[in-house]
């Protein structure tokens, strides 16, 4: 099957942390002289060659600036909406719309998205989540225990879902039925809005889940089997995904630990 790719990479740091980084723009980021945006392109392509899971033209779509093309030979750059959500669904509306251009069928649309602020971000890890996605499923999502992911970046800080079967943090690759995905906008948009809190992520479940989280009483197939229901198609918990897909950066100290990890990988490696 072939799979078109959606790289949204409009998000924006500030301040400090702009400066900082060198950049306004999360996907420019630079680590070891190149993009973040560049690496994800360069672990996309090279899960291509590896799975045959994406198109062989290898066609990768992003929002935002034109010189992404030249930075990270990116297929198309389509014009910057008001929000992460917009981005994407600017992106399969064209793919949509001009059919001719992607991979996806009619009868199968699946799309790969992929965040643009993934500094670790590896074909294996890819290839890995992409051969587990089960073929039933609208809208696939690595799930990552505490420990899987603290085992690689010891020391880092990241938040946790806490639930009865573990301590979890999602990952920031997702493969859809783009679809399914349009009839859900609204609940994704709100998804997308409650994203940075535990509380209103569970309160979009409902007052039961709440009451049942906060005495640790949900596990992870409580919450797929809801979030099934409210998207109205069939969601999948991938588990045992690479910890590279969900190291993001989101704070200066995202930024700081991933350059001193580059850089001790680096030097250990020469």
């Amino acid at each position: 099957m072939e799979i078109d790719v959606v790289l949204p990479a409009g998000g924006r740091i500030g301040g400090e942390f702009a400066d900082e980084a060198g950049t306004e723009v999360k996907a420019l980021i630079r680590l070891g002289g190149r993009t973040v945006l560049e690496r994800t392109v360069v672990a996309l392509r090279a899960t291509r060659a590896m799975c045959g899971a994406l198109s062989q033209s290898g066609r990768i779509r992003c929002g935002k600036r034109a010189d992404f093309v030249s930075e990270a030979r990116t297929d198309v750059v389509l014009p910057e909406g008001d929000s992460g959500p917009e981005n994407i669904f600017r992106a399969l509306r064209y793919l949509r719309d001009n059919p001719a251009a992607g991979a996806g069928t009619a009868d199968s649309r699946r799309v790969l998205i992929v965040t643009t602020d993934l500094p670790f971000l590896t074909a294996d890890a890819l290839r890995g989540f992409l051969l587990a996605c089960p073929k039933t499923a609208d809208i696939c999502l690595p799930v990552i225990t505490r420990e899987a992911f603290q085992k690689p970046f010891p020391d880092s800080v990241n938040q946790y879902v806490p639930l009865r079967d573990g301590h979890w943090t999602l990952g920031c690759a997702f493969l859809v039925n783009a679809d399914a995905l349009e009839r859900s906008r609204a609940s994704i948009e709100r998804v997308f809005a409650a994203r940075k809190s535990q509380l209103a992520m569970a309160l979009l479940l409902g007052p039961v889940f709440v009451l049942r989280f906060l005495l640790l009483r949900l596990g992870v197939p409580d919450i797929e089997r809801r979030c099934a229901r409210i998207l109205g198609c069939a969601a999948a918990a991938v588990h045992g995904c690479a910890p590279e897909l969900a190291y993001d950066i989101d704070l200066p100290g995202d930024y700081r630990y991933a350059v001193e990890w580059h850089q001790d990988t680096q030097g250990a490696s020469r």
